[in-house]
């Protein structure tokens, strides 16, 4: 099981703020896959002044259907593990950045995905709070999780959306220095 990230007093816009610097700064772009936090990421960056220089778009596929056709999510792998899965989140991320390059323009750098149960009644035979974070770039995908938000529905949904684009910051400074 994952921990989630120690929080001090930085905000949600903050990490946004940083996450669109951090994407600038390097000429790339993010696309973004949501289910759980149905949105949620999407209204964090682009609540940053200038985020139309780094973020392209995205999608949320609450329906499994939708990550299926839609993102390319393994039809196999949600008949046996269900969509609430480390392997899910990762082909989401792979998915966002899939749907959000254009034929204009180099293919989308990053991308990021989300899947979870928010409750109120566990999902897949997941516990309410059990999320996954699927983080993709050039060179491969990751997922982070299972984290285990407590709290309200609204609750482990603004932890996903604060704890996604934290990680998506962590790998974006281990790329800059890579």
């Amino acid at each position: 099981m994952s921990a989630f990230l120690a929080r001090n007093t930085e905000t949600l816009l903050d990490i946004a703020a940083d996450v669109i610097q951090l994407l600038k700064s390097s000429n790339a772009t993010v696309g973004v896959a949501e289910s759980l936090t149905a949105g949620g990421v999407m209204v964090a960056l682009t609540s940053v002044p200038g985020a139309s220089a780094a973020f392209l778009g995205g999608v949320v596929s609450y329906a499994t259907p939708l990550k299926q056709t839609l993102l390319n999510v393994d039809a196999t792998l949600i008949a046996k593990e269900g969509v609430i899965h480390e392997e899910v989140a990762s082909q989401m991320a792979e998915g966002a950045r899939r749907i959000t390059t254009h034929d204009d323009a180099p293919p989308t750098t990053w991308g990021v995905g989300t899947t979870g149960v928010a409750g109120p009644d566990k999902q897949d035979g997941k516990a309410v709070g059990t999320v996954y974070i699927g983080i993709a770039s050039p060179t491969g995908s990751k997922a982070f999780g299972p984290f285990n938000f407590p709290g309200t529905r609204e609750r482990i949904r603004e932890a996903t959306v604060m704890e996604a684009l934290a990680r998506l910051r962590e790998e974006l400074m281990k790329a800059r220095q890579a």
